[in-house]
């Protein structure tokens, strides 16, 4: 499949100089090399060659460019060639001499001389010749520098082979071909040309290998045969699905767990918060947590579902903040944040973890951000795996913004948009109601309605909308928008439109489509908001006929698939983004629904009327069941076709008219050539005639068409949107090359192939030339007038996207070397993802089609076929993959019906051709089918020669004989209860079924059985038959004695065809046996080893065919093996087994098994362990090493699987099955010798290990810190020296902070957390390994910035842990404080469990599971678990006969136990068992109450320990810090169960999960997992040494056992094991100080590094803690909590072991926390005073520890503050217990009155004070706060003006204190409060001193509450003004009023005397007057 350039000479050229040759087709361009001082001829003699992904246009161009050559200008162009490939398309071959045109376009004299070789993709033109140019020299030297591009090397294969195209192929056919049949490929019909011979001889094949030079020997070159499996010959005949059952739509177990841990930043004042957490309908709260805005709650939320994945991923999980909830009152929402499930599951480990999800109020959109919750939410599905991160002490990250709860690539800051969902009508409803009153009201009132009430409802992010109802309409026009408001992105992504009809009583789905907003949308910085249409989707659901209760009406609520065309609607969505600061903007987010602006109909394209025809070639395997009835085929488009339960319209709708359009349109209805019959149109023919079907065997039938095939064709009228499925197709094409390719790839890896690199060097070639070819076509069409935004908004995106993956293809192309074939597909897969989803178009148009199988009119079984599969285009690219192609369809039950055991049975088999295209384009729509028939019309349209016809005739038929050689199956599937089946295959081809024989009792049988299904009729041309034939069906059923046999499994493979003029010889023939993968529903079911062969029949009959050799086996009977040159080539294999003992037997037919025996079978042969005499006794066999002797194939792949099977001998001779086992690959068995020249293996000279401190950084992979710096990490006893001289030091400390706490200080627990921070910084390494920030750069003085912030404060209070080295010299003083991080011996904390590490611990001794019970299939849920019957351990080795030498010739070696030496005695031994269990995580709530009361239960044999009166109360995470001891005696009692159950007080106790451990496989291991390695060897202290045996005799122990020379301890300090020589310190130091020379440091270093000793080295299990979950067996797959514990195993016949070590839990310190308030200054005013006016004050401080706010403590009041200043004085006591090496408090109460017991609780130590304003007549008002974390907070300011804002947000950086470090602090902090824009402000500041005390300090040193004695405050110093002033009248009139209107009194006093004065004058004036007037 390329395109050569051969590229001769080029004459008549100017002047002298280099010249340069440029050859460019398809924008891919190369450059010939630079011809020197060249005259006038140029001879370039350069071939070049380009893969081609798709045929050659015959428009393409090809460019030839001739250039000067320049090296340091740019090169001049002398002239240009251009040619059409026209004639290269036609004729293959083409040789040019033609003149060049310079820039002009004018001819010039320079000519050129080109010869052109095409070979096509469908390889109809151009085969390889021998005489072709491919002998030139040159091409050797081309195929070098091309980095052996492969399409012409054997490596890679060469994509098609049509008949008589020569070609050649990788030696050996794929062994694992996996069903590839053959892709599509469109066929010209061409006849093959009678000049080439069919086949390449052998040695010219051999020559030509030889010429390609690339030093590949003839005999690695194998042709291909033309229809191998492998290859991708078909052009007639496309792929079937090989997987029946429909995944979707079946529910499953899921899981979403959610811990929520706290809030920070909520907005309000003084606050009571509870946190809700919805998942779906279920709601669960936390407890409510009083008056604070930073509540830490820590609690677990479990919500369990059992649904399908479809349902559950849409589900909303919405976390959410309530205000002062109670009983009573529902509480205010604060704020919420929602994503849907679907979010979390596409996470990474399936998770979010301490994430903050950020908290906006749906009700005010303009407001903000209300809060953050800091969360865990996981989604776990039955069976995946989710690595939490470890639950350590974790620090509390400061970051938010950093860890936001949001998908990767979702801004922080997201937006409010509105999302416009525009539903404008809908098409083609079926009937949703019965008839019957219809009928009635038609008699009465003569009226006929539509039998359905529309309306469409819309759900998104956990809201829905609907439009309203439009009654009685099939037809229904809406015009209206649903409008939902949400943050932008969001984080739903689907939403979900559903129409439904409107009902009475209940409303039902009609049809739902979901809208995935990823696929209308691009958030690239080129990409696009969500946009669709108006475009039409169709809805798939249920059949269409009514019912009144629909088994199917899943189907229409959008779950699995439709098996029917239900409507279509018409819909848009928009997106806008809004400003939220614009007033006029509604601020709620309530869903509205409004109308919207109507768009015309021919927005959504041009009506076009589409033909689809389709031909019946074949129907076979049709079900018994329907094998009485006639049977017709029905195919519909639409409703177009369905004439059963259609539509109650017209059959044909008329296109509709549009204004203008009129003559247009009678033009397209009647323009189908003269194709009017008596109604003007073309009739639809929709279904096959009825057929009785012929019996083909006991299960199924078939209809007799023989040469008469039925044929279908349907008109139909859609919006011409053909464009995008062609875009759509030409990306599938793509990625099915691409699949094709990688899986080719997959397979020469898995099947060792050579090259691999080679072919996919070769996709990657093809990916990149497809991408650039979807470029150019893409692109046509533009001015479309009916494409909408998304279509020009995808072809932009997929056009870059497709540009970009064509580029990075190419780069990755270069850089594929051998090693790197891996990856690179790995990154070829994530291409083919992408491809996949950029190809799924979200705006439909042509319904999918429907094939349904009907019996007696009533719907049995369908098929469903993609439209765009099917759509005919003039470009090869865009047509769909199906069309013109004879497709294999099996049709499945519709509905819940197809899923399990009667979904796989197949309904029937269809071989079917299908054409869907424009009618006006249909004129070779026959083109595909095979040739040879004539057209059957229908008998009115005889004279018409145009009508398509209803059936074909076919006139030529071949005879053939299938051979199907059926060698072996295994891993098939158990159907009988004793674990194993009966089986037998039948293989149908076209209507003919053999079955091989019955074979009992086996999962792996071995047929060796060759079927002749002679007498074969095919239809059509022999040479297409050669190409394409038919497929076969291969189904394996169990044959049972009662009742019909069960279904298996089954397969399809194509044959090998010979035509009767081929010679039956090499290459071709005899074909090879390939592996099958065997399909049951979706899951895989074994594999099929055979080989299949179709010889045609020729003139002479049989006697041409290859002889059939009769029986060979007499026994056998009439059953013909497999043919010699067929089956494999077998040697002689000796199998040794190793039987070491049974465990954990159940019993059988309810008796216990007594007296066991195990038999061993492979290929025929086998052998018996001896019998067990009683099984309780002693499990073991006494007789270990067994062997027999097999004939096994060369090929390692064709091993055939041995079975293990355990029988047990019950009295008179009767055997019973207990179970099997088949173990089915030996290749990890096999025997392979060690390879001598390893590094390893060099025993001769010494290799020094030294472990002084600078240890290289490579040695620490195995030592637990990963950091480099750490100065002792594997010299022992460092720690010793260092304290030896820090005693001598201790005088003179520089730094008083590096006190260095006392040895007794340290305990196993800070060795534990100090593990977990090193495991936490390996996990941190690991991510950021790309970004190592070097330690050393951060400035010494300023150390906890940056980087060191979240390090350093993590350390910073694990006081007790701050055991830091002062180090000995110079060089470690200059370091950096960080590093000197205490030194503590560490262990290794495993993630995981033990055994995953440390591969199950099955070096030598190997656990097989036996089986019984049939395999569960899906529905069921049961697991493999449930079959295990008991477990037999032992071992194989297998390995040709005669022996190689040096094994037996090794020291030492005992024939007796053959290839097992060594191996230790398998004699009981009774053992002492120590489990460690620290403590649990997780766990699953087992209370109504969310929490559960767990305590620890062992069961190990007999014992049973249940440590029930130890619960913890109401912890899903307790620390249990206990051990146990257990006797135990292996082999009785070797499985250890460590469960935890949950504490009732009633009731029994539920097991929550527990963890079974195999502690034989430990203690036999040659890992030595009996007892942990420790780091250091110390003999007192926190790091004793737990072993009885001491370092060096472990070691001399190992020695001895794999005879290594050694230990030779030297001069101290050095020990010798074979080559390698240890160094380390000598001396160590008891508990009393004193040093003591020892060798046991050397020899621990020697045991640390034993994975280095030559030959039997292996990494010995360290010192640990192993982390295992918890299972339970009602909920199988789904981890519920982990456990974290190791366990200890010491044999009882050696010195007893110490005591156990203490690590129960810590108990929390008792600590006394004395704050006394002194001041507080610039507090804000709040109260207008009530005389005058002024602003004031009456403030008081209150403050509380966190978690304690019950115990909240208040000063006195400060009076009527007129400045904002308060004295105070006043003191808190605050006593708390506090667990410092988690830096919590522990805190125990009753949750509430009606709890049993208390719960603990560990809450971060935080320290409130707040500042209020008095008010006695309403609630006080809160100012302001401040929480200061005791571990670390900013230092106060000196003074109250010092003292700012920011000290408290963090923006400038403080000094950051402890309490715990400083014991006292005293300082002024800022109280800050958020304003109404929610932005913090300064409200005040307090001046406070803190200081913690011992309680035994508190006890020595007691002082007074408030200002009481002991130890009073003095009162504070207050103004005269502070005080109240309605209990002080008087005292308030002088402070208040004379104080402030002392000079407005005096002026008023004036004022009344003169009134008053006035007054009396005015009195008196009447009485003078009258005197004055009378004289008087």
């Amino acid at each position: 499949m390329a395109l050569l350039v051969h590229l001769k000479t080029v004459s008549e050229l100017r002047g002298r100089g280099d010249r340069i040759a440029k050859v460019t087709f398809r924008g891919q361009s190369f450059h010939s090399r630079v011809l020197e001082n060249c005259e006038d001829v140029a001879a370039f003699n350069e071939t070049f060659r380009w893969p081609v992904a798709s045929s050659i246009d015959r428009n393409e161009m090809l460019e030839i460019q001739i250039f000067n050559y320049s090296k340091v200008f740019s090169n001049k162009l002398i002239g240009t060639f251009r040619m059409v490939l026209q004639k290269v398309a036609e004729d293959n071959h083409v040789e040019v001499t033609d003149t060049l045109m310079d820039d002009n376009n004018a001819i010039i004299k320079t000519s050129l001389c080109v010869e052109i070789q095409y070979q096509a993709p469908d390889g109809m033109v151009g085969s390889w010749d021998d005489g072709d140019f491919l002998g030139d020299e040159s091409l050797q030297e081309e195929e070098k520098d091309s980095q052996e591009t492969d399409g012409l090397l054997p490596g890679s294969r060469p994509s098609s082979r049509p008949p008589g195209e020569k070609s050649f192929r990788r030696a050996g056919r794929s062994v694992f071909s996996a069903m590839k049949l053959g892709k599509n490929r469109p066929h010209k019909e061409e006849p093959p040309r009678p000049d080439e011979p069919a086949v390449l001889e052998m040695e010219d094949l051999d020559h030509l290998a030889i010429r390609l030079g690339d030093g590949l020997d003839p005999d690695s070159v194998s042709l291909a045969s033309v229809t191998a499996l492998t290859t991708n010959v078909s052009n007639k005949r496309s792929k079937p699905d090989i997987k029946m059952e429909p995944s979707a739509g079946r529910p499953m177990d899921y899981q979403v767990s959610v811990t929520v841990i706290e809030a920070r930043q909520l907005v309000g004042l003084n606050m009571d918060p509870v946190v809700c957490v919805e998942v779906g309908e279920d709601k669960k709260y936390t407890s409510m947590k009083e008056s604070t805005n930073c509540p830490y709650y820590n609690e677990y939320f479990v919500f369990d579902f059992h649904v399908s994945p479809d349902v559950m991923f849409d589900k909303i999980i919405k976390i959410s903040v309530i205000h002062s909830k109670n009983l009573l009152r529902s509480g205010t929402l604060v704020g919420s944040f929602k994503m849907d499930v679907g979010t979390v599951y596409s996470q990474p480990e399936h998770q979010f973890h301490h994430k903050w999800a950020i908290l906006s109020d749906p009700d005010d959109i303009s407001a903000g951000l209300k809060g953050y919750v800091k969360c865990d939410v996981a989604v776990v599905g039955k069976g995946d795996n989710i690595k939490t991160p470890h639950k350590a002490n974790e620090t509390d990250e400061d970051d938010i913004e950093g860890n936001l709860l949001l998908p990767e690539g979702v801004p922080p800051e997201r937006q409010w948009a509105r999302f416009y969902v525009k539903i404008y009508r809908a098409e083609g409803l079926p009937r949703m109601n019965t008839s019957l009153m219809a009928n009635v009201k038609k008699a009465f009132i003569g009226e006929n309605k539509d039998l359905v009430d529309p309306y469409v409802q819309v759900f998104f992010a956990g809201q829905k909308g609907k439009t309203s109802v439009q009654k009685s309409s099939y037809e229904p026009l809406w015009n209206e928008q649903v409008i939902f408001t949400d943050l932008f992105p969001p984080l739903c992504k689907r939403v979900k439109v559903q129409i439904r009809d409107s009902d009475k009583v209940n409303d039902v789905a009609i049809g739902t489509h979901f809208i995935d907003l990823r696929k209308i949308s691009n958030d690239g910085d080129k990409g696009f908001l969500p946009t669709l249409g108006p475009a039409w989707v169709n809805m798939y659901g249920s059949t269409r006929n009514y019912t009144l209760l629909d088994e199917h009406q899943d189907l229409n609520e959008g779950l699995g698939e439709g098996v029917s065309f239900r409507a279509r609607l018409m819909l848009g969505l928009a997106v806008e983004i809004l400003d939220t600061s614009n007033p006029e903007l509604t601020s709620s987010t309530e869903v509205q629904v409004e109308q919207a602006t109507p768009v015309s109909e021919s927005c959504t394209g041009k009506m076009e009327e589409f033909f689809l025809f389709g031909a019946f070639l074949e129907a076979s395997m049709i079900d018994r069941k329907n094998g009485d009835k006639p049977i017709t085929f029905e195919v519909t488009i639409g409703n177009y076709g369905n004439e059963v339960d259609g539509m109650a319209r017209p059959q044909r709708p008329q296109p509709r008219k549009e204004p203008g359009n009129e003559e247009e349109v009678d033009l397209i209805q009647n323009s189908s050539d003269d194709e009017a019959d008596d109604s003007g149109e073309l009739a639809s023919v929709s279904s096959t005639p009825p057929m009785r079907p012929q019996i083909t065997d006991r299960n199924y039938f078939h209809l007799p068409y023989l040469e008469r095939k039925p044929c279908i064709y349907i008109k139909s009228w859609w919006p011409d949107q053909r464009r995008r499925l062609y875009n759509a197709n030409i990306m599938d094409h793509i990625a099915d090359k691409l699949e094709e390719g990688l899986n080719d790839v997959q397979e020469m890896i898995k099947t060792e192939k050579s090259y691999p690199e080679r072919r996919l060097r070769g996709v990657l070639e093809e990916l990149s030339c497809g991408c650039y070819r979807f470029l150019s076509l893409a692109d046509k069409d533009q001015g479309h007038s009916s494409r909408t935004r998304l279509d020009r908004e995808r072809l932009k995106s997929c056009m870059r996207e497709l540009e970009s993956m064509g580029q990075q293809a190419k780069t990755l192309r270069a850089q594929v070397k051998r090693h790197t074939v891996r990856d690179k597909l790995r990154l070829g897969q994530n291409f083919l993802q992408k491809l996949r989803f950029l190809a799924d178009e979200p705006q439909h148009s042509i319904p999918d089609v429907f094939v349904w199988m009907m019996s007696n009119n009533k719907r049995v079984a369908y098929a469903r076929v993609p439209s765009k599969d099917l759509l005919f285009s003039i470009v090869e690219e865009e047509m769909g993959k199906d069309c013109a192609k004879i497709k294999t369809l099996f049709l499945k039950l519709p509905g819940k019906r197809g899923f399990g055991s009667a979904g796989w049975t197949v309904q029937a088999k269809l071989e079917l051709y299908l054409w869907l295209g424009l009618s006006k384009q249909r004129k070779d729509f026959l083109c595909g089918l095979p040739c040879g028939f004539e057209e059957v019309k229908a008998a009115q349209g005889l004279g018409l020669h145009s009508f398509p016809p209803i059936g074909l005739l076919y006139t030529k038929k071949q005879g053939f004989q299938l051979r199907a050689h059926m060698y072996q199956a295994r891993s098939l599937f158990a159907a009988d209860s004793s674990g194993l089946s009966d089986p037998f295959a039948r293989v149908f081809f076209i209507n003919q079924s053999q079955c091989t024989e019955v074979l009992n009792e086996t999962l792996c049988p071995t047929w060796d059985q060759m079927l002749v299904f002679d007498n074969l009729e095919l239809y059509g041309e022999a040479h297409e038959l050669r190409d394409d034939p038919p497929i076969i069906v291969i189904e394996i059923y169990d044959q049972d004695s009662m009742g019909k046999a069960d279904f298996m499994g089954r397969t399809f493979a194509k044959p090998l065809v010979k035509m009767a003029d081929e010679a039956y010889c090499p290459p071709r023939f005899p074909p090879q046996l390939e592996y099958y993968q065997i399909y049951r529903g979706n899951a895989t079911a074994g594999d099929l080893l055979a080989a299949f062969e179709l010889l045609q029949i020729g003139p002479a009959g049989k006697a041409d065919l290859p002889p059939i050799n009769g029986p060979v086996d007499v026994d056998r009977g009439p059953i013909m093996p497999v043919p010699v040159g067929i089956r494999p080539v077998l040697s002689k294999y000796r199998v040794e087994v190793l039987f070491w003992g049974l465990r954990d037997l159940k019993r059988v037919n309810l008796a216990q098994v007594d007296r066991p025996r195990v038999d061993i079978e492979c290929a025929g042969r086998g052998v018996q362990s001896s019998l067990i005499h009683n099984y309780k006794k002693n499990p073991n066999f006494n007789t270990l090493v067994k062997w027999f002797e097999v004939d096994l194939p060369e090929n390692e792949l064709l091993h055939p699987p041995l079975n293990i099977r355990v029988v047990d001998c019950r009295a008179f001779g009767r055997y019973t099955l207990v179970g099997s086992h088949a173990v089915s690959s030996l290749r990890r068995f096999i025997y392979r010798p060690p390879d001598r020249s390893a590094p390893n293996w060099n025993t001769t000279g010494e290799v020094v290990v030294n472990m002084e401190p600078e240890v290289p950084v490579k040695k620490l992979e195995t030592i637990v810190k990963l950091d480099a710096t750490s100065d002792a990490v594997v010299k022992v006893d460092v720690a010793e020296d260092e304290k030896e001289k820090k005693r001598k030091k201790k005088g003179t400390a520089e730094d008083p902070q590096e006190e260095e706490p006392d040895e007794s200080m340290l305990d196993w627990w800070s060795k534990y957390f100090a593990s977990i921070d090193t495991m936490k910084e390996q996990l941190r390494q690991q991510e950021a390994s790309g970004i190592d920030v070097e330690k050393d750069e951060v400035d010494n003085t300023e150390g906890l910035k940056g980087l060191m912030k979240g390090k350093e404060k993590a350390r910073a209070a694990k006081e007790e842990k701050k055991k830091r080295t002062q180090g000995p010299g110079p060089s470690q003083g200059s370091e950096v404080p960080e590093k000197k991080k205490p030194k503590i011996d560490e262990l290794k904390v495993y993630p995981k469990e033990l055994e995953s590490e440390f591969d199950n611990f099955e070096d030598w001794l190997h656990t097989f599971n036996l089986l019984r019970g049939k395999t569960g299939d899906d529905e069921d849920g049961s697991t493999e678990e449930e079959r295990i019957v008991g477990r037999f351990k032992g071992s194989l080795c297998v390995y040709k006969v005669p022996l190689p030498e040096d094994v037996s010739r090794e020291a030492g070696y005992d024939p007796t136990y053959g290839m097992f030496q060594g191996i230790p005695s398998n004699d009981p031994i009774n053992v002492l068992v120590r489990v460690y269990v620290i403590r649990a995580t997780d766990l699953h709530p087992a209370d109504i109450n969310g929490k559960a009361d767990p305590y620890i239960a062992i069961r190990l044999g007999k014992s049973d320990i249940r440590d029930k009166e130890n619960y913890i109360s109401k912890q899903l995470n307790p620390v249990f810090g206990k051990s146990f001891d257990i006797e135990a005696s292996f082999p009785m009692e070797s499985m250890l169960t460590v469960a935890v159950y949950d504490w009732d007080l009633v009731g029994t106790d539920d097991l929550i999960g527990e963890t079974k451990i195999d502690l034989e496989n430990r203690f036999y291991s040659k890992h030595r997992a009996t007892c942990g390695i420790a780091q250091t060897y110390s003999i007192h202290g926190y790091n004793i040494w737990r072993d009885p045996v001491k370092p060096s005799q472990i070691l001399t122990r190992l020695c001895k056992e794999g005879r290594v020379d050694g230990p030779h301890f030297g001069p101290p300090g050095r020990v010798k094991v074979a080559n390698r020589v240890f160094t380390g310190p000598s001396e160590i130091e008891d508990e009393n100080g004193q040093r003591k020379p020892t060798d046991e440091h050397v020899a621990l270093c020697a045991l640390r590094h034993w994975e280095d000793i030559p030959r039997v080295g292996c990494r010995l299990v360290p010192e640990h803690v192993e982390t295992r979950p918890l299972l339970n067996p009602d909920k199988p797959g789904i981890e519920q909590g982990r456990l974290e514990l190791w366990v200890d195993m010491f044999p009882m016949d050696m010195p007893a072991p110490g005591t156990p070590l203490d690590i129960s839990p810590r108990k929390p310190k008792k600590y006394e926390l004395r704050v006394i308030v002194w001041n507080t200054d610039e507090v804000v005013l709040e109260d207008d005073d009530f005389f005058t006016g002024e602003k004031s004050s009456d403030i008081f401080v209150r403050g509380w520890l966190k978690g304690q706010q019950e115990d909240k403590q208040d000063t006195d009041v400060h009076y009527h503050s007129l400045t904002g200043e308060g004295n105070f004085n006043w003191r808190y006591l605050f006593p708390f217990d506090y667990l410092a090496a988690e830096e919590k408090i522990v805190i125990s109460k009753k949750e509430s009155m009606f709890s049993w017991d208390e719960t603990e609780y560990k809450i971060p130590a935080r320290l409130t004070l707040q500042i209020w304003d008095a008010d006695h007549f309403s609630a006080d008002d809160f100012l302001g706060a401040i929480e200061l974390d005791l571990n670390r907070f900013p230092r106060g300011a000196k003074t109250a003006k010092q003292c700012t804002m920011e000290m408290a947000t963090g923006e400038v950086d403080v000094p950051l204190v402890s309490i715990f470090k400083q014991k006292r602090v005293k300082g002024w902090w800022p109280l800050l409060a958020r304003n109404e824009n929610d932005e913090f402000e300064l409200t005040g500041k307090v001046e406070a001193e803190l200081h913690l005390l011992t309680a035994e300090e508190a006890e020595k040193n007691p002082v007074g509450l408030a200002r009481n004695e002991p130890d009073p405050l003095e009162k504070p110093n207050r103004p005269d003004t502070s005080f109240i002033w309605f209990l002080n009248p008087l005292k308030s009139a002088r402070y208040f009023l004379w104080h402030t209107y002392r000079w407005l009194l005096l002026k008023l006093l004036l004022l009344l005397l003169l009134l008053l004065l006035l007054a009396l004058f005015l009195y008196s004036v009447p009485g003078y007057l009258v005197k004055k007037i009378l004289g008087a």
